[in-house]
């Protein structure tokens, strides 16, 4: 797709991030799955090749290079191990939120130490009881002169672990003009962690539990108006989370299709290797349809939202076809390995267990056909592309020159 979605700076790019992964993340997976718990360092070092801040712009000190090139770097860095792709997916959306609705002062704090690696934010809105139910949230913020306090919990925090400023959503009043964001530093008092709960897949990244008792934020943490919180969370879910997570699955997606086509290439049946008989070719071929056609979509619902057109449709399409091939062919490869993909060796299991965790984040598949029925329909509530387009075009203002933002990207 180079020369259509690409530019060479976008390849160059995709080439640095992927030699960094196979240099500096491959060799610790291992312990990553043996261990199973955060891998605190290989995060920070991620966040110091700049990449967190690829959608920031440059007055920040950020790359300024907008949502494809944000899909490349997590493309490759799943493409070599998910955990590491979900980690830098995550940070994103920590990101989205000060780009959208900071004010001056949050993002001159804020996005250059987040361009620099030095500070790994967070959206935190899940809980346990509400689940995807944004608007059934019960953690409060109390305005207490100066403070809000904050009383709740928020689970399924995508880098809750490692993470140094969380984007908090909380009820501060009734309905859906109720809820306000704010940024909680992880080291406020009143603020604790759960203890990290390993999952099936993703090991190494974190996605736990951040308990509030009687945490006092200050009113200058506040982002955007009182009343702003659902904006905030639907609007870095659709705009952010959607094809973050899509290109977490084309990455896994793109490995798993590379393990299958080596094991049709090495392994031998019948004096003749596997992808000659035709039952394999015709699984791989699958695969490879599945593949091509789930990137596609990615590219290009991020070439739509770097250009601010409306594209909600095309994020949530994007989101559902990408996750749901690549479970697929991550069965599928399992099944073309029989016994032997079950054990460690091979990194099928892996796969197929990290594939399993992009279904849920920011609306499972249901929820993706849901919503796009409704655009059939014409009942779809305006789509958030289209309302941001133009905040979107001002962080981007410079991305449309390649040769400096090429050398930027160097």
């Amino acid at each position: 797709m180079q020369g259509y979605f690409t530019k060479p700076w976008h390849e160059d790019l995709r080439q640095r991030v992927r030699e960094f992964a196979e240099r500096e993340v491959r060799p610790r997976i291992p312990e990553m799955e043996a261990t199973r718990g955060v891998a605190h360092e290989l995060s920070r070092l991620i966040a110091q090749q700049g990449w967190i801040g690829v959608t920031i712009d440059r007055a920040y000190g950020g790359m300024g290079a907008g949502h494809l090139a944000k899909t490349i770097i997590i493309e490759e860095l799943a493409r070599v191990c998910g955990a590491m792709g979900a980690m830098v997916q995550a940070s994103q959306l920590g990101v989205a939120k000060i780009i959208h609705f900071g004010n001056d002062v949050q993002k001159r704090t804020w996005l250059p130490r987040i361009a620099a690696g030095d500070c790994l934010p967070t959206i935190a809105t899940t809980e346990e009881q509400s689940g995807g139910h944004v608007l059934g949230m019960a953690t409060t913020a109390v305005r207490d002169g100066d403070d809000y306090i904050l009383n709740g919990h928020k689970v399924f925090v995508g880098n809750s672990h490692v993470g140094d400023l969380h984007g908090v959503v909380a009820r501060t009043g009734e309905g859906s003009k109720g809820l306000s964001a704010f940024l909680v530093e992880k080291d406020r008092p009143g603020l604790s962690l759960a203890a990290h709960q390993p999952a099936m897949g993703l090991h190494g990244f974190s996605f736990g539990k951040l308990v509030f008792d009687n945490c006092r934020v200050p009113a200058a943490n506040l982002l955007g108006a009182e009343g702003e919180g659902l904006a905030v969370a639907y609007s870095s879910s659709v705009l952010y989370g959607r094809p973050n997570l899509t290109a977490v699955s084309l990455g896994i997606h793109r490995a798993v299709v590379e393990e299958a086509t080596a094991l049709c290439i090495e392994r031998e049946r019948y004096g003749k290797p596997l992808g000659e008989l035709n039952s394999m070719k015709l699984r791989l071929g699958a695969m490879q349809h599945r593949l091509m056609t789930a990137r596609l979509a990615a590219y290009h619902a991020v070439h739509l939202l770097d250009e601010g057109k409306p594209c909600d449709a095309e994020l949530m399409n994007a989101k559902y076809l990408n996750v749901e091939a690549a479970i697929e062919s991550a069965e599928d490869c399992m099944k073309m390995h029989a016994a032997s993909g079950l054990f460690t060796d091979r990194p099928v299991e892996r796969y197929v267990r990290d594939a399993q965790h992009i279904y849920a984040p920011a609306g499972t598949s249901d929820i993706q056909l849901l919503r796009l029925g409704e655009f059939a329909l014409g009942t779809a509530k305006g789509q958030w592309s289209e309302r941001l387009a133009g905040l979107v075009r001002t962080s981007q203002a410079g991305r449309r020159d390649d040769q400096r933002l090429e050398a930027t990207a160097v």
